[in-house]
């Protein structure tokens, strides 16, 4: 299991100077790399390389650097060909597709850089790197972190680090191969979680995460950014850099502390977790414009990311369930009826009369259904 452990560098001002004339210099020989394969096509790891690294080690780069721009570079590309083929830019043929496949790909001049062991290297005892920069080797650079992130960099740190500016701050974001621990069998069932907007999350056992302080925070930050905009001043404008990412950190935190209890309760219990497949539910979802953009920052994707990193550490099974008519149907009956749901809230069958919150009754057919196709996988496992 791969897990990205966030180290922040303190260096000094001339540390930090290098720093960034180095990240500076790195994204420049990276559109200069992605203008040539834009021009030429060849996108590939190998052939971008090759066409490119004589040109980049002329413009300043050492050996290392200029191959891993070379690759970055191509992984964009690699990227940018995924989001076509899946249809993230529009349907061929639209503005936005043709904008984007009619220009190199390219990259902000503080981007992350990856380093490798030959460019980075960490004293952990002293609690310091050394870093390779365009004005040379820079050793001696402090690091802080947690007891816990300094464990797994030491025990588990493998491959490249990520030289990351963000907020005016320096970062390493280190890549921790973790071994796994094993998954425990759900002998006590599975917790159904129902995830959503009014209520984050809400599982079969009658625990709501409730979404009111979030989704005030988006209300008020989209407010104030709107206003901000409309006065164009370089106040407002500073203003608003100010504010920029603070909302997705705040949701981040949320999801945390939301994900972390859920994964906690299906440990404690010896159950496993199962969770909405709502892949694509933005495009086949239908809203009036003022509801498009609350659909739009719902951030439940990074909530079941969450919840499965954690649970692979804790060892809990995590199993993704249809999630058709797990709001209609009724737990106790299974009947199904879009009027089972007079509002939001509330869920009171047509059939047997049973009457429970709409979002704990969506939580149990959920975790029914998880309960039902790990019973048949592991049927079919034992079979064969």
């Amino acid at each position: 299991m791969k897990l990205t452990v966030q180290v922040k560098l303190c260096p000094d001002e001339t540390a930090a100077a290098a720093l960034r004339d180095t990240l500076h210099a790195c994204n420049r020989a990276a559109n200069h790399a992605s203008r040539r394969a834009f021009a030429t096509g060849i996108t590939s790891k190998t052939g971008l390389q090759r066409l490119v690294y004589g040109e980049l080690k002329g413009m300043g780069l050492s050996a290392q650097p200029a191959i891993h721009v070379a690759r970055k570079t191509a992984g964009a590309y690699a990227a940018l060909r995924e989001n076509l083929r899946v249809g993230n830019y529009g349907p061929e043929g639209c503005r936005r597709r043709r904008a984007v496949e009619g220009r190199p790909v390219r990259f902000r001049k503080d981007a992350a850089q990856p380093f490798d062991d030959r460019s980075l290297s960490w004293q952990l005892d002293a609690g310091t790197v050394s870093i390779w920069t365009v004005h040379g080797r820079t050793p001696g650079i402090a690091f802080q972190c947690s007891p816990a992130q300094l464990e797994l960099v030491t025990g588990y740190r493998r491959g490249e680090s990520d030289l990351v500016l963000r907020g005016g701050n320096w970062y390493l974001y280190a890549t921790c191969d973790i071994p796994d621990p094993g998954v425990n069998n759900p002998k006590n069932g599975f917790l159904g979680v129902d995830l959503g907007i009014v209520n984050i999350a809400t599982t079969s056992d009658g625990t709501v995460h409730a979404g009111k302080q979030l989704n005030q925070v988006r209300h008020r930050n989209r407010r104030l950014r709107k206003k901000l905009q409309a006065k164009g001043t370089k106040s407002a404008k500073r203003r608003l850099r100010h504010l920029a990412g603070r909302e997705a950190r705040f949701a981040a935190d949320t999801n945390h502390c939301v994900s972390k209890q859920i994964v906690t309760e299906a440990q404690r219990t010896c159950r496993g977790i199962a969770l909405e497949d709502l892949g694509g539910i933005r495009g086949r979802v239908r809203l009036r414009k003022p509801q498009r953009v609350t659909l739009h920052t719902w951030s439940f994707a990074q909530l079941g990311a969450f919840v499965a990193y954690k649970a692979v550490r804790a060892g809990v099974v995590v199993v993704h369930v249809d999630p058709r008519n797990t709001s209609r149907g009724c737990s106790a009956c299974g009947h199904i009826d879009k009027n089972n749901r007079p509002d939001q809230a509330t869920f009171r069958c047509m059939s047997c009369g049973f009457a429970e919150h709409a979002d704990v009754n969506a939580a149990r057919n959920i975790a029914a259904r998880g309960a039902a196709g790990w019973a048949v996988s592991h049927a079919v496992d034992d079979a064969a």
